[in-house]
């Protein structure tokens, strides 16, 4: 759709102004905002607010949602969970949201307050829902926010319901399609506190209430997880966490911090200072929407950050030492995240299962190994344990982290000593992620696409000195795997590259992983590992030109 027929359709006149302003003062601006329609891809949309088909705005969240409706009413569907996080507009976005849904005769449970993705996962299966829309950007900057479809098991949709709602989105051609109603209908319910209640009481069952001497100091990062993460903590038995103010008010535009994006060390600056300030065990960050979380633990009096793998380990390792394990345990993990969880697993005899990159798929396995289930992680700061959530809970890995920093400050020690443990045991492991980042235009996309052809066509033989033994390109047949843009390399000295487009934002990313055995010298492994991880970086992006 042009911006023309913007200008000549029934769209609101602010709108238009706006329109024929960027046409006047930014005619590339205009071009990026009309040159396509918004992807409404396998985990919903996501893109910069503003006018256009391809922002997020009122019409394209109304246009998504009338695909959605049609969608479920061919299915019977009679009820949907709605929630949003503290960006700006989302509320709106929320509630335009419902005015769809129930303008479609679909009952729309939305929240009063600012929702965490995984409260709303939780409502959906608490509710009976047909399916949930959560609208939140995650970390994103603060000019993005986006839309997220949940199926009736609170998990996100994927094949094949992901591409039957994704076939009627793109039916829906313009906003005359859209059926709305009034915020006032009667098909609209509002809830309150009682689904935080519910939450906190399921999460509870998982902890244990004895008081505890672990000094917590935690940041929403001005997100919705100051709603549930103080109280479950408490709930568990922990002290009231030490609040970073200057983070705490909800807004979109996350005036002090430097991102919202707990697995950057500029997000944690404050909080690092105030724990180290403060005499504190740990910080404790969740992002915007409460489902990623960030640690750095005070050892020796100095700071050290924690990355999703080392967050994963840690916890893998403190849960298989809390009790029984359910009989054929099965732990989750994505194809980018680390190969130590799967010796961590394999020492007490359980399956560790590899999916694609993103929680999703996580929660798809769920489905086929519920009573097996013991623990799922990603490296992007996402962790799971129970299944009343099916997407990762930062609520519930801010309570599993503080359990697992008890026990080892109980016989005197930190988490950083827990990982050395896992080092010395399974060999020491270690991570980096490099991201590529396009603009977000077609030229920009244009540029990401030839990048992937070119891996894909021509895959190095080397990279710096170290030969290629292995590489996969997971869009081919006949693989463990299902298709994906997703290619694998494995040198010579078993440092592996994934690389894949994300799904979310226009960059590629490069997740690399450098191991040594257990049994040398640690800190000369550990820096020989990551040496190697900085070296093979280098050589790519030189030999590649990026």
């Amino acid at each position: 759709m042009s911006f023309q027929k913007w200008l000549d359709g029934p769209f609101d006149p602010e709108t238009k102004e706006e329109i024929r302003d960027l046409a006047k003062r930014d005619p590339d601006a205009l071009q990026d905002a009309f040159y396509r329609s918004l992807a409404f891809g396998t985990g919903g949309m996501r893109g910069v607010m503003g006018v256009g088909t391809n922002r997020i705005n009122v019409y394209t969240i109304r246009m998504a949602t009338q695909g959605l409706a049609n969608y479920l009413l061919r299915r019977g569907g009679k009820r949907v969970f709605i929630g949003y996080d503290v960006r700006h507009r989302s509320r709106l976005f929320a509630e335009e949201t419902a005015r769809v849904l129930v303008g479609n005769g679909i009952e729309a449970w939305i929240t009063e307050e600012v929702c965490p993705t995984p409260l709303a996962s939780f409502g959906c299966r608490e509710y009976g829902c047909s399916a949930a829309v959560m609208i939140t950007a995650s970390h994103n900057p603060p000019e993005y926010n986006g839309y997220k479809v949940y199926g009736k098991d609170g998990a996100q949709v994927v094949a094949p319901e992901d591409g039957e709602i994704i076939a009627e989105v793109r039916e829906v051609a313009g906003p005359e399609q859209v059926r709305l109603a009034p915020l006032d209908h009667a098909l609209i319910r509002w809830v309150g506190g009682e689904i935080d209640e519910a939450y906190l009481g399921r999460l509870r069952e998982l902890g244990s209430p004895e008081a505890k001497s672990l000094k917590i100091v935690y940041t929403n990062l001005h997100g919705t997880g100051l709603r549930l993460v103080p109280k479950a903590l408490e709930s568990w038995g922990f002290a009231a966490p030490k609040r970073v103010e200057a983070q705490e008010s909800f807004d979109g535009a996350f005036p002090a911090a430097l991102s919202p994006n707990p697995e950057e060390e500029k997000a944690l600056a404050l909080g690092t200072e105030q724990m180290l300030r403060e005499g504190a065990d740990i910080l404790l960050a969740t992002d915007p929407d409460a489902d990623r979380v960030g640690l750095v633990v005070r050892n020796l009096g100095q700071a050290v950050r924690f990355n999703g793998n080392e967050i994963a380990c840690v916890c893998l390792a403190h849960l298989m030492k809390k009790g029984e394990l359910p009989k054929g345990a099965a732990v989750l993990k994505t194809i980018v995240t680390t190969e130590l969880m799967r010796k961590i697993a394999k020492r007490s005899a359980m399956e560790c299962i590899d999916v694609l990159t993103g929680f999703k798929y996580i929660a798809e396995e769920i489905r086929r190994c519920e009573k097996r289930f013991f623990f799922g992680a990603e490296e992007s700061h996402g962790l799971l344990t129970g299944t009343f959530v099916r997407d990762k809970d930062g609520v519930g890995a801010c309570c599993l982290i503080a359990q697992a920093a008890e026990r080892e400050k109980l016989r005197g020690r930190t988490l950083v000593d827990a990982l050395r443990d896992l080092y010395r045991d399974f060999g020491v492991h270690r991570q980096k992620l490099s991201t590529l980042a396009f603009a977000d235009s077609l030229a920009g996309m244009e540029s990401m696409q030839r990048l992937m052809d070119k891996l894909r066509r021509s895959p190095p033989a080397s990279i710096g000195e170290r030969r290629v033994l292995r590489f996969e390109d997971l869009l081919q047949e006949g693989g463990a795997l299902p298709q994906a843009d997703v290619l694998l390399f494995v040198l010579e000295d078993q440092t592996r590259l994934v690389i894949r487009p994300s799904g979310t934002e226009p960059k590629i990313k490069i997740y690399l992983e450098a191991s040594d055995p257990a049994g040398l010298d640690l800190e000369e492994s550990i820096a020989a590992c990551d040496a190697r991880l900085k070296e093979t970086l280098e050589s790519f992006r030189k030999e590649n030109g990026v």
